[in-house]
């Protein structure tokens, strides 16, 4: 898809013009020149790997071949690398056709490797095709300057690895590190890449954290990834049938680089853990032969081995062994930990928690932390970076924004017909003073289950808090009819659907229906049993909950009752707040318009056999205040949606439900789709769409406009004097759409929302396709304005 088939682009008008800090540093020279690509193949003497080592250990061999040759075969040239199998080079170091060969003894860990690593020119990026594509010449695709900003992101990166561990384009020290829960710590450092702009290259610099392995012994990590106080208390964890407690042990162990250690070897043994043996030390056996009786071989147990043939006792033989791939068995109070490992699963509550609070930081702290880099660093003045023609400041730029007016809100009255319009301010409101637009069904058949003991949560204090919510309720304009649902008591460590259906018994429904909601009281933030609420609900009982922390149960206020009314409204059928139809219309002109929502879900790492879920929301009525909800199931990790056309088919049908008319327009928001991705997505989930439509009725074309919605990006941007909010951030409502926007696409950044705390992070919408030919000040409008109709908070 080049750049002449996206919506070209255009900057808005609308709102109040301002000057913000951006993380970005405009890149004042660059070369326009080649640039020449070689692939890299590193050759062990043994032969080749059969998978490459970890990049760190690929980089230090580069390295090490790039100091012993570069004054001899690689004439003076620098050479960067991915690590992998790519290098970039501003001269040829070789001709086009020739494979250079470097030699190379390489000494770790005590032990010497002999390497060949052999270079061969696999392409030459011409660089003047960044100036082309900044400048929105001559319909240069996104995909044709990948290779140029990969060398430039390289040429910058191979300075950051002299004094930083570094992932990709993250790098991390571990100066002001924090030690967590589990084995780990957690690291702070930043990210980098050189990212196209209007007119200009620009380098954005980003602040990050990461969670690593502590380095050290192995046997410490695992006594506090089991969550005990001494190695002795692993007695009978870690073997047989304890599945949480090896859960989280596999977890942490899988593809962890240790060292092990003991007198009897020479040096260290550095491997990978496969994994652990089921059964003790003092258990697991195999068939040795001693050098006392050769040709006899006999059956000893791992610690028996380690005692004849070592002279060593083994201080922990109830504790398992830890196996490499070749399946050797190593004891536990032998190994260390690695350094610099980052460590790729899932974080657990504490660890979550401590990683929260590590990263938040304040605009202006988060701004000065990349300025102090950018001096300590001065990449600048790198002779490699030099050598790659890159001339940067290190200065922050400055960027236009405009900051849009809030939308009018409406609330109900409390007499039918009848709504009061309100004008929200800071993007955030409350309650007081306002009912729900539409009341939903009223709650009459109803129960409350508590997750926790009498004595944490009293039956008087929930009896009382119910009393509040209810009143909370009918003060927001919602009814509710029974004012004393059954209250059940039940144990989150037990079967929680079989609670879940105890505490419904209670309620008295007509013959056939089934109850309307059951409000559980958790005793936690637990999301385990948090999860196991909802599955039950909406796979095996088919009922609404509400979930609650057990903390509110002993201090009710309006406010909270409020927020749970918002939400029991919005599940019953209600309607809480909606846009001023006036205003909303005017910007969709009147047309019927179809909301569409799209966002995939992947496994965690690791999880490889657990499918990618997407779901797809659709607005049901004009109004985009009541949606319906599909799921599809994707293999692991697959980026476009599956059965598009007909989940699109299913929308477009509940919405002429819920109107009695077509939509005249369909607007998408496809959510995780990366800059790489654009072609294909747009490609293929446009037609699906168009083919639903098609579908329906001969000739039946509504006017599509689709965009990207990005989260997890770099971009960050800084108030400047008094124009911050009370957190320090942009304000809602700005938007950007100059300088360090794409060049040939229409897109924009959005603070939606007033952030609680930390740095705002604003959503990149990008524009790639659109019938409707909205205006840029139109389609940064609606979305600014949709933001404003969620359902279950006063936030936009």
């Amino acid at each position: 898809m080049s750049s002449s088939q996206l919506q070209p682009t255009s900057h808005g008008t609308l709102g109040r013009r301002l000057k913000v800090n951006a993380n970005f540093v405009e890149i004042s020279k660059y070369p326009e020149r080649d640039i020449y690509q070689y692939d890299v193949v590193v050759m062990p003497e043994r032969g080749e790997f059969k998978k490459l080592p970890p990049p760190a250990y690929m980089r230090s061999v580069f390295d090490a071949a790039m100091g012993e040759h570069r004054q001899g075969k690689l004439k003076g040239i620098p050479m960067v690398y991915d690590s992998r199998k790519i290098a970039y080079a501003p001269e040829r170091v070789c001709g086009p056709k020739e494979t250079l060969e470097l030699d190379l003894s390489y000494k770790e860990d005590g032990r010497t490797e002999k390497y060949v690593i052999r270079l061969r020119e696999a392409a030459v990026v011409n660089t003047k095709i960044l100036t082309e594509f900044i400048r929105g010449r001559g319909g240069v695709e996104v995909g044709e300057i990948q290779s140029a900003l990969n060398a430039l992101d390289l040429a910058i990166g191979s300075v950051l690895h002299l004094e930083m561990v570094g992932f990709n384009r993250s790098f991390f020290t571990r100066e002001q590190s924090l030690s967590t829960v589990g084995g780990l710590e957690l690291w702070r450092g930043f990210s980098f890449s050189v990212r196209p702009g209007i007119d200009h290259l620009y380098l954005n610099v980003n602040t990050a954290v990461t969670a690593m392995y502590t380095p050290g012994s192995l046997l410490e990590a695992l006594v506090s990834v089991v969550g005990v106080r001494e190695p002795s208390m692993l007695r009978g964890r870690l073997t047989g049938d304890n599945v949480r407690d090896m859960g989280d042990v596999v977890k942490y162990l899988r593809g962890l680089q240790v060292y092990c250690s003991h007198r009897g070897l020479k040096g260290k043994r550095k491997f990978s853990i496969r994994g652990t043996t089921t059964r003790a030390l003092d258990q697991e056996s195999f068939d040795w032969e001693g050098p006392e009786r050769p040709g006899n071989p006999e059956h000893v147990t791992v610690a028996e081995y380690y005692l004849r043939r070592y002279n060593i006792r083994l201080n922990y033989p109830f504790l398992p062994g830890i196996t490499d791939r070749r399946k050797s068995v190593f004891p536990i109070e032998f190994c260390s930990v690695v350094e610099n490992q980052r460590f790729k699963g899932n974080l657990n509550e504490k660890q979550t928690g401590d990683m929260v609070k590590f990263a938040c930081q304040k605009p202006k702290q988060n701004m000065d932390r990349i300025m102090d880099i950018l001096k300590k660093r001065s990449l600048g003045s790198s002779p490699i970076v030099q050598s790659f023609g890159l001339s940067l400041p290190n200065k922050l730029a400055e960027v236009e924004s405009r900051v849009l007016p809030a939308p009018v809100l409406e609330y109900g009255s409390g007499q039918q017909q009848s709504v009061v319009p309100f004008e929200p301010q800071g993007g955030a409101w409350d309650m007081r003073r306002k009912q729900v637009k539409k009341a939903g069904d009223e709650l009459q058949y109803w129960a409350v289950l508590v997750l926790a003991s009498k004595s944490h949560v009293p039956d008087a204090a929930v009896k009382s808090f119910v009393t509040a919510l209810v009143d909370g309720c009918n003060t927001c304009g919602y009814r509710v009819r029974e004012h004393y649902p059954p209250i059940t008591y039940g144990n989150p460590n037990s079967d929680i659907a079989r609670e879940m259906m105890g505490a419904l018994r209670g309620v008295r429904c007509p013959s056939g229906a089934k109850p309307q909601l059951l409000l559980v009281v958790l005793p936690t933030t637990n999301l385990q049993v948090y999860q196991a609420v909802k599955n039950c609900a909406y796979k095996t009982l088919g009922i609404h909950t509400q979930c609650m922390q057990s903390r509110h149960v002993q201090r009710p206020n309006q406010q909270y009752c409020a927020n749970l009314c918002l939400k029991i409204n919005a599940k019953l059928g209600g309607v809480n707040q909606a846009l001023q139809q006036s205003g909303f219309q005017e910007v969709l002109r009147g047309k019927p318009t179809l909301f569409l929502g799209c966002d995939i879900t992947h496994p965690a790492p690791g999880e490889q056999e657990k499918p990618s879920i997407a779901s797809v929301v659709g607005s049901t009525n004009l109004e985009a205040t009541r949606y319906a909800a599909t799921l599809i199931q994707l293999p692991s990790r697959q980026e476009l949606v599956d059965k598009l056309q007909e989940v699109v088919v299913r929308h477009l049908k509940m919405f002429h439900r819920g109107t009695n008319i077509k939509p005249r327009r369909i607007v998408f928001y496809r959510d995780g789709v990366s800059e790489s991705q654009f072609n294909q997505v747009r490609a293929r989930e446009l037609i699906e769409i168009q083919r639903a439509c098609a579908s329906l009725e001969q000739g039946y074309k509504p006017e599509i406009t689709f965009l990207a919605v990005l989260k997890r990006h770099n971009a960050r941007f800084y108030p400047m004097g008094r124009d911050a909010d009370r957190s320090g951030n942009c304000v809602p409502g700005t938007v950007i759409d100059r300088s360090v926007t794409m060049p040939a696409i229409t897109d924009f950044y959005l603070f939606s929302h007033a952030a609680i705390q930390g740095t705002s992070r604003p959503t990149h919408y990008y524009v790639l396709h659109d019938d409707a030919n909205f205006s840029a000040d139109a389609i940064q409008q609606l979305t600014y304005n949709l933001c404003y109709t969620y359902a279950i908070c006063t936030r936009s």
